[in-house]
């Protein structure tokens, strides 16, 4: 998956509080970029759960407070072509990292997320 466009699902949610922003992921018109991002998402907010025990998460007005897409490696394969030739193949790969956080400030840590995504699609 290329970072190229796995940014135009990710520039969506920027910014936005997280039930708002699995629904913008839930009905995107990339539906399989969103659901890396979707996933991603969910595991950010399980972890700032899991370092503020003592509130909810419904209270706590979560949201998307920085997400960003960078290139990871990218694989180089060849195809077969006419007259003998070899295309070449890139298979990229993304990294991304978001952070949630609260809109009230309480002084408690900040949930930071990274998922390496190494799809071969």
């Amino acid at each position: 998956m290329s970072p190229r466009k796995m940014r135009l699902v990710v520039d969506q949610i920027r910014g936005v509080n997280v039930d708002k922003a699995l629904n913008i992921l839930q009905f995107s018109q990339r539906p399989l970029y969103a659901q890396y991002v979707s996933k991603l998402l969910r595991s950010g907010i399980a972890n700032w759960a899991q370092i503020n025990d003592g509130r909810r998460i419904e209270e706590s007005d979560l949201f998307v407070k920085s997400i960003m897409v960078d290139a990871g490696f990218t694989i180089k394969r060849l195809r077969t072509a006419p007259q003998g030739r070899g295309n070449r193949i890139s298979k990229r790969s993304n990294h991304i990292t978001l952070i949630v956080d609260s809109r009230q400030d309480t002084g408690k840590a900040v949930s930071e997320e990274s998922l390496t995504e190494d799809t071969n699609a």
